[in-house]
């Protein structure tokens, strides 16, 4: 069945040069904002003259087409019409995840977010290993033979070229386009570049590169996610100063080159020096007491492997095993992937969240190969608590390992792993043995420990409590409902300077497109209600509020000029939409001089979005206002007063 506003979509779609034409899609309160690939293919005149369409703005690297308050209901439609799922942001859960998350929070939001598209090809890629190296311990397969070989490569593709595939998830995360992501990505593992070149790549432009600690970026995570961050970061910094004509190449260009370029200087070169400390570290434990070692090996492991700063320790372990035939440096995160392997089986027992319960047989089947990254990424990081427990029983199983005298006669992880303990010069079972009932303890631990600290998230639909308890005092010059004529009297939300509306710098409101009213640049960062009513919109990046007033208005009050690109930063709502709210109400605080830091205006327009509805409205003659003040008069059609 057809929506109301399925026509304007396609007219929407087909004049902004169609969907092949759109890079990205978004919304604010009032205006549709498109990244358009080529701007001279959009037919700004024929939308300007379209039913439905306020006007058509284009600055900025954006094309916005005006729609006025039922933006959101024309931008689903165009979402839908157009099939535009995936270049529309879904703007509003990432702000409100990001403004209401503490650092750590924020951190593991974003390693999740950026490996959860993976983790379904993830956990077929390591279940893939996994049976492949039973199979050839069980003498099924031959290790060097063609079959192995080709099938190897489709278990060991994703893990190989994981920071191509970690680029683009990055890039979506971050809000770069993705085949910059790609290309920073693909950058990293170009043959010149990896261990086995025998190319020159000790210095760029003269200036040393230091490689990882593993000898290239192949098996690396944090480099290329912090690459396409600093990336998404300077594009969005310089791109409003490329002239429209040139940015469908001068942005990929700049932009990668500079990325690219900080990687090698800075970005990379940190990651490894953060190597070698942790792979100094250990070895000084390992001096002072193989078991403490085995305790913090066990403890920090996973930590190590999201940070992508494991590779550090592994060298150490294949130099042990070549040199002195034996490694213990390593035992110690033995337990680890039967630690996560149990946590992921007690959340598959104790879960009845449909999406946790379908991760967690591939998770499980994959960690059981020793392969951890879909349950890390995907289930026991996200929930906190079942990461703790995985990290403190493979602590426990570390220390009991190493203090049996376990050691490693070859690299191996999991299930398959058992052999690599036995000693081949006499083919002693004892450790392995040893392995195989610390593993299950690891396992039963798991499983018990999560099963039962572990809650699925309550769905709680409460919002921050509307701020009625810091309603602004209304200054002293309170006014009435209604002026001695009969007209309605709105006051100001804000304090600041009055500005005529026509001298606003955006035409959308300086027109009168959206309505008529008045603005006020503020001289503190805080917004009230202007009269009695209910929120009807709040845009979740908080630069914007709708309201519907007990008497009829239809206020739309906008801070700023462009804010919605900050994303709302330096906006703190202190009401939610729906919120019935009283005069005086706070209903927004907002940090002017990061506003102003960022480039942007903080002029505020308040406008009467029904004004067709009003045979006049006018508005203060102050030059100044106080919130509380009269700040706009109105008086009804047919010579009824509000």
């Amino acid at each position: 069945m057809a929506g109301k506003y399925d026509a304007l979509a396609r007219v929407v779609i087909q004049n902004v040069g169609g969907k092949e034409n759109i890079e990205s899609l978004t919304h604010c309160i009032t205006r549709l904002r498109f990244t358009l690939k080529d701007e001279t293919k959009a037919n700004t005149e024929i939308l300007k003259q379209t039913e439905g369409v306020v006007t058509v703005i284009s600055g900025g690297g954006q094309y916005m087409v005006v729609i006025g308050n039922h933006v959101g209901d024309v931008f689903d439609a165009v979402v839908k019409v157009g099939h535009l799922e995936g270049v529309a942001e879904k703007q509003k859960e990432e702000i409100q995840e990001k403004k209401s998350q503490k650092p750590l929070d924020a951190f593991i939001g974003i390693v999740t977010a950026v490996f959860a598209p993976t983790l379904g090809v993830l956990s077929a890629c390591g279940i893939l290993k996994g049976l492949l190296s039973l199979l050839v311990a069980a003498g099924v397969l031959d290790g060097g033979g063609g079959t192995y070989n080709i099938l190897y490569a489709l278990s060991d593709s994703l893990f190989f070229y994981l920071p191509i595939f970690l680029g683009i998830t990055s890039a979506r995360k971050f809000g770069l386009p993705e085949f910059e992501g790609v290309i920073i990505g693909a950058t990293l593992l170009y043959p010149g570049v990896l261990s086995t070149s025998t190319l020159d790549i000790s210095n760029l432009f003269g200036i040393p590169v230091i490689m990882p600690a593993s000898g290239d970026y192949a098996s690396s995570v944090i480099p290329i996610i912090c690459a396409v961050a600093f990336g998404a970061w300077f594009e969005k910094r310089y791109k409003r100063w490329i002239p429209d004509t040139v940015k469908m190449f001068a942005l990929p260009l700049i932009t990668c080159f500079v990325t690219v370029c900080m990687t090698f200087w800075i970005i990379g070169p940190v990651a490894s020096f953060a190597s070698q400390l942790i792979g100094r570290a250990f070895m000084a434990i390992y001096q002072f007491s193989p078991v403490v070692l085995g305790v913090v090996m066990g403890a920090l492991w996973q930590p190590l492997v999201i940070f992508g700063l494991h590779w550090a320790v592994t060298p150490v372990m294949i130099n042990n095993i070549q040199t002195i035939g034996f490694d213990t440096v390593m035992v110690g995160m033995f337990g680890a992937s039967f630690a996560q392997t149990g946590a992921v089986i007690g959340m598959y027992l104790k879960s009845r969240e449909k999406r946790i319960r379908t991760l967690c047989i591939p998770a499980a089947v994959s960690g059981l190969a020793g392969i951890t990254e879909p349950a890390i990424y995907g289930l026991t990081l996200p929930k906190k608590k079942p990461f703790v427990i995985t990290c403190v029983i493979s602590a426990v199983t570390g220390g009991m390992l190493t203090a049996l005298g376990a050691r490693y006669y070859a690299p191996g992880v999991g299930l398959f792993g058992f052999p690599i303990f036995i000693n081949p010069a006499d083919q002693t079972l004892t450790t392995m043995v040893y392995a195989i009932i610390i593993s299950a303890a690891a396992l039963l631990a798991g499983i018990f420990l999560v099963y039962i600290t572990y809650r699925d998230e309550e769905k709680n639909e409460k919002a921050p409590e509307t701020a009625s308890d810091e309603r602004g005092q209304i200054a002293e010059k309170t006014v009435e409902n209604e002026d001695a004529d009969g007209k309605k009297l709105l006051v100001s939300p804000l304090t600041g300077r009055v500005v005529p509306l026509n001298e606003v710098e955006d035409p959308a409101f300086s027109s009168g497109a959206l309505g008529q009213g008045i603005a006020v640049l503020p001289e503190e960062g805080k917004l009230y209600a202007p009269a009695d009513g209910q929120i009807v919109s709040f845009f979740p990046t908080g630069h914007a509020i709708g309201m519907l007033t007990d008497s009829g208005e239809e206020l739309l009050m906008h801070v700023g000029m462009d804010t919605v690109k900050l994303n709302g930063d330096g906006f703190t709502p202190r009401a939610k939409q729906g919120d019935p709210v009283k005069k005086g109400d706070l209903l927004l605080e907002f940090d002017i001089e990061k506003i102003n830091a960022a480039g942007y205006s903080t002029v505020t327009p308040v406008l009467v979005t029904n004004s067709p509805d009003y045979a006049e409205i006018t508005g203060t003659n102050s030059k100044h206002v106080n919130h509380g003040e009269r700040l706009l008069s109105l008086r009804k059609k047919e010579g009824g007063t509000v």
